[in-house]
């Protein structure tokens, strides 16, 4: 038996570039993650609404020795904190520690992060949004059996230029904000 979902099912976020800025050197600290305009907002939206959000993202900033776990759960800390005080709630955090050469996997483009998402919540992902910025989230819900959803905030907009195939029917949206507002209104 798997944690209760929200009424309108479940919603799974990307992190860097989907929530808060992203960075080539990786964001290292409470200090460089910064939301991005409307993330916050849109998060407790969903949750208003009756969605369980939940975030799933690749930190291999572990592995590479950039930062610690410490770092990373006041990353995580003020990132609840803010989704709290708009009224929202994150209802669970998972991450790939590993870096691309680790042969893991939970490393977004394979599907385990998700998985184990779906595992937890004793639900299969058939039609649960997966949203994010780069190819390999998109992957990842494809391959997990979700539904991509991207956002041309931080890697988004060189993402779109690249969906073909399976991917090329993925809904697109300028931030986290129009993709939130998508989905109230179906």
């Amino acid at each position: 038996m798997g944690r209760r979902l929200g009424r309108r099912g479940l919603v799974i976020l990307d992190r860097d570039g989907v929530i808060n800025r992203d960075s080539r050197d990786f964001v290292k600290s409470a200090a460089e993650w910064i939301p991005l305009e409307g993330s916050i907002g849109a998060i407790a939206d969903l949750c208003r609404a009756g969605y369980t959000v939940a975030v799933a993202s690749n930190q291999s900033g572990l592995a590479r020795g950039r930062f610690d776990r410490n770092a990373l759960r006041a990353m995580h800390r003020k990132l609840r904190k803010l989704v709290s005080a708009k009224g929202g709630h994150i209802d669970r955090i998972v991450v790939c520690p590993h870096g691309p050469g680790d042969g893991c996997d939970c490393r977004k483009p394979a599907p385990g992060l998700l998985q184990r998402l779906a595992r937890h919540y004793g639900s299969d992902l058939a039609g649960v949004p997966v949203i994010g910025d780069s190819l390999r989230d998109l992957q990842a819900a494809a391959r997990a059996g979700a539904r991509p959803v991207l956002v041309r905030t931080g890697n988004g907009r060189a993402t779109e230029g690249a969906l073909d195939g399976e991917l090329a029917a993925t809904e697109v949206f300028d931030d986290l904000a129009a993709a939130a507002a998508a989905l109230l209104q179906e």
